[in-house]
């Protein structure tokens, strides 16, 4: 039950691919437009000349704005207006009346917008880019005069023979042919402990080989791998999931279109009719402002904004607005086992001592942990702990040795004592009663290693992942909001993921999953219309995460390609901020709804006054910078703490 460590082919540490923030041009462009804004507000404000911060906000807004307004361009080709030009029209109208300061900060805010975004994206294709380097550059193959070879991993075929060592990452898809080992699966099928690898069992590119030495038959090309259908999966469902808008902007799209046309008949009818140009022109360009989506804007970002900064608070990262009104939306939960709802790290249940054996549990637990001490295994660890947990000292362990799917061996205190699997180790023994507690355990989902003494059984220790304390919680709460229960989605073994579902209070378990099944199982939900949270932690996750309506990966032990393409990030790993923040978006989504009513009754308001009388520029700046204001004020309710109380209250579940 150890696990060596080795350096040969496949065996090696990757490094991490990642963008860095100017690298981008978006990053690079926002942040010039920031710098100049700044530059140029306190002159402004302090009263200097106009020629010392006009040209810097100039600046601010070719730095800020070229691109969007590029975009805008380019769509409007395409007969299709999209908003940031609109924006961009807004600001340069802005600069027109002498309202420089508000178009600049609107520029500021749509650039800085922009370049998170791009950010985002980067990091999820880096993470995707990562997860290929899992598998190792190199493996051992075969040849049939029993000769060894180090080749590529993208040169081996179909029906080669490679020959993995411990410590070394498994180079292909494939079947062991002979020999065995322990394989640490947690990438593929998140499965907290390794799995036991013979003959006929399969095994995945990119899993790591603890210990024993396995000829394995290549039965995939690197193509078609697990590892590779991951990353397939990954980047077609996040393409997906990229066309979601947040749902004002799918709004704007019409409105946009409609201030335009409005604002070009303000202009043309009047001018037509024998009205000055001047006049004219004035009246549109007052439309234009009074009219213009900053309130609209700011009607939803303020809201969203501040959601997101109060979740981080309280330990949850929000990547976007887009992901916080997402998050109100969702009606159904699937949630991983290993990592998420439990700790992901095996602990000791339980010490049954058989009779006759002369030992009390501290005494076998002594004798145990004595002889897993060398081991690395984390079973081994997990007794161990245990031992040292309950004070019970660990003795010293001579002639250690270990077997691969076996167990150790080692002597203590003049005693042989073996601690291993129980399948193995009763082949030989034959004790009914000692084979009646590992079949009572492991129904009940643990794992049970059995311990002799001196060549006979002594007592069976009980060995299971602990769920942790607000998983009950948690899942009572998200049944609240959604109005069903949780499905578990775990690529661990049934029994285990019905011990847990049973502790957390789920009904609905899908067990032995692969990546490519969780998807399967989102999907069929979303299919039925279901908006599907997903909760998960490994590289198995990601597929699920990205396909699913909203992804939350765990912060502390999750993979690098789950933290990324998650939407949200539990960074202290507390599920039950996971409800508070679905019912904290639903609060800022009412909020939302409030603020678009305001912001359209001064919009309306100020429209038909210019329309219908003469509405002085002044009054119309200052009306629509009041409706601006207020809210933004609105929105930033939710800033305070007793927005988050509150919405911990909506949750109506114990905490």
């Amino acid at each position: 039950m150890s696990s060596a460590v080795n350096t040969a082919p496949g065996a090696r540490d990757t490094p991490r691919r990642r963008t860095r923030v100017f690298a981008l041009p978006e990053a690079r462009w926002a942040a010039a437009a920031t710098v100049f804004f700044l530059l140029a507000l306190p002159l402004q404000l302090l009263g200097a000349p106009a020629w010392a911060w006009g040209p810097l906000y100039g600046l601010a807004y070719i730095a800020g704005g070229w691109e969007p307004a590029r975009s805008g361009l380019l769509a409007l080709r395409d007969k299709t207006l999209d908003v940031d030009l609109l924006m961009i029209v807004a600001a340069i109208g802005a600069a027109c009346i002498g309202q420089v300061m508000d178009g600049g900060l609107l520029i500021v805010i749509f650039a800085t917008s922009g370049a998170l975004e791009a950010l985002a994206t980067a990091r999820t294709a880096d993470s995707v880019r990562g997860l290929l380097d899992l598998a190792p550059a190199t493996a051992t193959r075969l040849l049939a005069d029993g000769r060894e070879e180090v080749v590529p991993t993208t040169d081996l075929a179909v029906g080669d023979v490679i020959l993995i060592r411990p410590g070394e990452r498994v180079g292909a898809d494939g079947r062991v042919l002979s020999g065995a080992g322990e394989v640490d699966q947690a990438t593929i099928t998140g499965e907290p402990l390794p799995v036991v690898k013979e003959v006929g069992d399969e095994v995945f590119a990119g899993t790591v080989n603890g210990t024993g030495a396995m000829r394995v038959r290549v039965d995939r090309d690197a193509s078609e791998s697990v590892i590779a259908r991951i990353v397939a999966m990954v980047e077609e469902a996040s393409r997906t999931k990229a066309r979601t808008q947040l749902f004002i902007e799918k709004v704007e799209r019409r409105y946009s279109a409609g201030i335009v046309v409005a604002t070009l008949a303000v202009f043309a009818v009047p001018l037509a009719l024998g009205a000055d140009l001047t006049g004219a022109l004035l009246r549109a360009m007052t439309f234009m402002i009074v009219a213009s989506p900053c309130a609209v804007v700011l009607a939803t970002m303020p809201p969203l904004l501040s959601a997101i900064a109060n979740a981080g608070r309280h330990g949850v990262l929000v990547k976007s607005a887009a992901v916080m009104e997402r998050l109100g939306q969702v009606d159904a939960a699937a949630l991983d086992k290993t990592g998420t709802l439990t700790e992901g790290t095996p602990y000791v249940t339980e010490v049954r001592v058989l009779r006759g054996s002369g030992l009390d549990d501290n005494g076998l637990l002594a004798l145990a942990s004595a002889a897993e001490h060398p081991s690395e295994h984390p079973l081994a660890r997990a007794v161990v702990d245990a031992a040292r947990a309950r004070g019970v000292g660990v003795p010293v362990a001579e002639d250690f040795t270990s077997t691969p799917g076996t167990g150790v061996t080692a002597t203590v205190r003049g005693r042989k004592v073996a601690v291993g699997s129980p399948i193995r180790m009763l082949d030989q023994t034959r004790s009914p009663d000692a084979a009646a507690l590992v079949a009572e355990l492991e129904t009940e989902g643990r794992t049970a290693v059995l311990v002799e003494v001196d060549g006979s059984p002594a007592g069976v220790i009980g060995i299971a992942d602990q769920a942790r304390p607000e998983a009950a919680a948690t899942v009572t709460a998200l049944a609240s909001l959604t109005g069903t229960s949780p499905v578990l989605i775990t690529g661990d073994n049934p029994r285990a993921a019905e011990r847990l579902a049973s502790e957390a209070g789920i009904a609905d378990v899908r067990a032995g999953l692969l990546p490519q099944d969780k998807v399967a199982v989102v999907r069929d939900l979303q299919s039925t219309g279901r908006k599907v949270l997903v909760v998960g932690d490994g590289v198995n996750d990601a597929p699920a995460l990205a396909a699913a309506h909203t992804g939350v990966a765990m912060g502390r032990a999750g993979s690098d390609l789950a933290l990324e393409t998650a939407d949200a990030v539990l960074v202290r790993d507390e599920l039950i901020t996971i409800p508070t923040v679905v019912a904290l978006s639903r609060r800022a989504r009412r909020l939302v709804v409030q603020n678009l009513v305001i912001a359209s009754v001064f919009i309306s308001g100020l429209v038909i006054w210019d329309l219908a009388g003469t509405l002085p520029l002044p009054l119309g700046v200052l009306g629509h910078e009041g409706s601006t204001v207020i809210v933004g004020l609105n929105g930033l309710r939710l800033l305070r703490e007793a927005a988050w109380l509150r919405a911990r209250a909506d949750v109506k579940a114990p905490v």
